[in-house]
């Protein structure tokens, strides 16, 4: 009797459901022919950017050029400071979470000697930094070299205006990609104020263009279009609306990858500069020609910054301004031929894949110049650090106040008196 019991325990512990379990369709005459139905794996913007092929030259500059970043924000942050040309390591150890820096700020800063100059001050006694010789050359160069370029820089925002629905792009937009499009850090009164007749400001943070310029309205792709159909003799059917394709190596191309691609270089669109109708995304091919016109402000947004990238957040600022109205990241995986999106640093930064060969630019400009110099003078950390100057001590108190006068300054004489009266004793 008792064996009978425990056989009847263990067949109701078998038959029963544990909660973790998956529910089971009981079998019957009735769903003796259901199937379970298989899930297609969901494709989305982050495991496209999960699953996409890497270019490691670009991985690697965009880690550079995150340094670069970091260490541009801390001058910044010097050159803010009346008070001298150098600031403490104490003070300096505050901006960390501002500059976005996961290590100390003053190992970061001894880490780069070519760039930052540690020392002792000669009466306080602490630990001071201030920006070293060569990097404020090159910080004064790039000034230089955008102030001569502006004209050029007028030339970049009246084309960015053109490209726009109504003519009109918000300042705070153009505020966040400053230093991608090579304009001045003031260049709300250098530029936007000073050419009235291009530009006009409504409500303080909307710029509008003040009159066409049907010149300026030739896309940078039409240049390479063009030179498809003299150079290589191919039809127009062919190029009038295609894009430079280069995809990175490794990529695995798929079986009616090509024949997707090739009908997708066929497909007629909206040119940026354009002022038609723009294609409604419910007609027949519209959300096709609607992405593909997205395609190419984007591009053409890219081919105006001075280094051929941006960031994807900031790219996000112009979605409205510029009518595209699509997931900006998504669209920039969707064609991973003409876009690369690098993960490298605290951001997401993309880059025009046809303008860069090996990590650099293929034509390098000024600007571009003088931040690769800036770059090169980073990646040297410590080596050869023998060649920088050194400062003596005597005269170091009369080098940092050279041009800038502070309050207390006359107490620093009086010190140096007292210290000799008591030597003399």
């Amino acid at each position: 009797m008792r064996m009978l019991q425990v056989r009847a325990l263990v067949f109701n512990l078998g038959g029963a459901r544990l909660p973790s379990s998956r529910p089971t369709t009981p079998f019957g005459p009735f769903n003796s022919s259901v199937q379970r139905r298989w899930r297609k794996p969901l494709v989305t913007a982050q495991t496209r950017l999960e699953g996409r092929t890497r270019d490691p030259k670009l991985d690697k500059l965009a880690t550079h050029l995150a340094i670069l970043k970091t260490v541009n924000s801390l001058l910044a942050l010097m050159s803010a400071r009346r008070r001298g040309p150098y600031v403490s390591l104490q003070l300096m150890s505050r901006w960390r979470g501002l500059v976005g820096l996961n290590v100390a700020v003053g190992a970061f800063v001894r880490k780069h000697p070519h760039v930052f100059e540690v020392f002792t001050h000669p009466l306080r006694r602490n630990l001071c930094c201030r920006i070293g010789r060569r990097m404020k050359e090159l910080v004064k160069e790039e000034e230089g070299v955008v102030k001569c370029m502006e004209l050029e820089s007028v030339r970049r925002v009246k084309r960015l205006l053109m490209m726009s629905v109504n003519g009109r792009v918000h300042v705070h937009a153009l505020r966040l990609i400053r230093r991608e499009l090579g304009l001045p850090s003031e260049f709300r009164e250098s530029i936007l104020v000073k050419y009235p007749r291009d530009f006009r400001l409504v409500d303080l943070e909307v710029l509008e263009l003040v009159e066409r310029d049907e010149d300026l309205g030739v896309a940078e792709v039409e240049k390479w279009r063009e030179k498809e159909y003299r150079e290589k003799w191919l039809s127009e059917f062919e190029t009038r609306f295609a894009f430079p394709i280069n995809f990175p190596t490794g990529f695995k191309i798929k079986g009616g990858f090509r024949q997707k691609m090739k009908n997708w270089q066929r497909l007629p669109y909206v040119k940026p500069y354009e002022r038609k109708e723009i294609v409604k995304v419910r007609t027949c091919g519209g959300a096709e020609r609607f992405e593909k016109r997205a395609v190419a402000i984007i591009h053409e947004l890219l081919s105006l910054t001075m280094e051929k990238m941006v960031e994807v957040e900031r790219l996000a600022h112009f979605r409205k301004d510029f009518g595209m109205e699509v997931n900006m990241r998504e669209l920039l995986l969707k064609h991973p031929g003409i876009f690369y999106i690098s993960t490298k640093g605290s951001s997401q930064t993309v880059f025009l894949r046809e303008a860069y060969s090996k990590g650099c630019l293929l034509e390098p400009n000024p600007i571009y110049a003088v931040r690769r110099k800036m770059l090169e003078l980073l990646l040297l950390r410590r080596r050869n650090t023998n060649v920088l100057s050194v400062i003596e001590e005597n005269n170091l108190v009369n080098t940092l106040n050279e041009g800038h006068k502070r309050e207390g300054d006359w107490v620093v004489p009086i010190l140096e008196n007292l210290e000799g009266r008591r030597v003399e004793r």
